[in-house]
């Protein structure tokens, strides 16, 4: 998968065509705003795998949280330079 970087510019102007070509081109858009990645916008391929994915992270994140491994909202913005 190939990625590529467009501002939100952009991606509001042609957000039918970069779909599109994600899925055709198995291609990954980083969208960013001010210099700031906000999303991504890249194909799904099959839900399966997705959903197990998405399993593992939940998996993952309730076992940190028994760890008492979390961030305040406010550690969280700071984090992400917001």
């Amino acid at each position: 998968m190939t990625t590529q970087v467009i501002g939100i510019k952009e991606f509001r102007q042609n957000i039918t065509s970069l779909w599109k070509d994600a899925r055709k081109k198995n291609r990954r858009y980083i969208v960013m705003h001010h210099a700031t990645p906000v999303f991504e916008v890249k194909p799904l391929t099959d839900d399966r795998l997705i959903l197990k994915d998405l399993e593992e992270d939940i998996k993952e994140a309730r076992e940190q949280v028994k760890r008492g491994e979390t961030y305040t909202h406010k550690e969280a913005l700071k984090a992400l330079g917001l």
